[in-house]
């Protein structure tokens, strides 16, 4: 039984509201509150339970906000979901054949491009499944779920981020609506992860609740920002969570 003091617990609350918020609105919350839950000694197994159970509540909150407010395009999200899946069960399995520091290369060689293409204006942006063609429904959703998918069974950090982005930049989806659809991905795969590690004991209930209470309250409030703000907001904090995630790839290859 892991006991923190009151104060820690307390950082860690704030620090699930921020994921929360953050996450919400261009995704990388684990990027802020896993290392919190680290850094306050938790071992990393529980860390990662404990950070999927808070998510699941915080996921929630901001989906279902997006989904009052009409913001999710469920045709789009039927279509992708299932190759999302396989594709992250793909991932899983190259992982095993494959070395990762050479993902993290092309990673890191791929974020200043999509960075700079996410500025390039675009006349008209999808906010409806009527405006995708048949082939975009067809064959570019599944094959763009499936490539991050994969990237999510194969490396991880971002993969809501990269949905957003992907949507937006490969589709032209509205960034408000790319974000709503991505909770729907990042719902189902924490779901997944949380039902594994609790199997396996390796969720922190104690602290679990309040940090989940925490990224309720970030989650709902960050996708009320985007709602009520838009495609601006939305693209600064994207392209700051993606400067974070270029930071962590480039730290950990450094580290080796």
């Amino acid at each position: 039984m892991i006991s923190l003091e009151p104060l820690i617990v307390l950082l860690l609350c704030l620090m699930s509201f921020i994921a929360g918020f953050i996450d919400s609105i261009a995704g990388g919350g684990g990027l802020i509150l896993l290392p919190s839950l680290l850094i306050a000694g938790i071992p990393p197994q529980a860390a990662l339970g404990t950070n999927k159970f808070a998510s699941i509540f915080g996921t929630s909150a901001a989906l279902g906000n997006f989904m009052k407010n009409g913001k999710v395009i469920w045709r789009v999200a039927i279509f992708g979901l299932g190759f999302s899946l396989l594709g992250s069960v793909i991932g899983t399995k190259a992982i095993l054949l494959f070395d990762p520091k050479t993902t993290a290369k092309i990673i890191l060689m791929l974020l200043p491009v999509t960075g700079i293409v996410t500025f390039l204006p675009k006349t008209r942006l999808k906010i409806s499944s009527a405006e995708f063609s048949s082939r975009e429904l067809y064959v570019y959703i599944p094959l763009l779920c499936l490539a991050i998918g994969f990237y999510d069974g194969f490396y991880g950090p971002g993969t809501g981020t990269f949905l957003i982005f992907g949507f937006y930049i490969f589709l032209g989806m509205h960034l408000i609506n790319a974000s709503a659809i991505s909770k729907v991905f990042n719902l189902a795969s924490n779901i997944g992860a949380f039902f594994t590690f609790l199997m396996a004991g390796k969720v922190l209930f104690g602290i679990g609740i309040p940090i989940a209470a925490a990224n309720i309250a970030g989650g709902f409030l960050g996708s009320t920002v985007a709602i009520r703000q838009g495609q601006k907001v939305i693209k600064g904090f994207v392209l700051a969570v993606f400067m974070i995630l270029l930071t962590t790839l480039i730290l950990k290859m450094w580290k080796g």
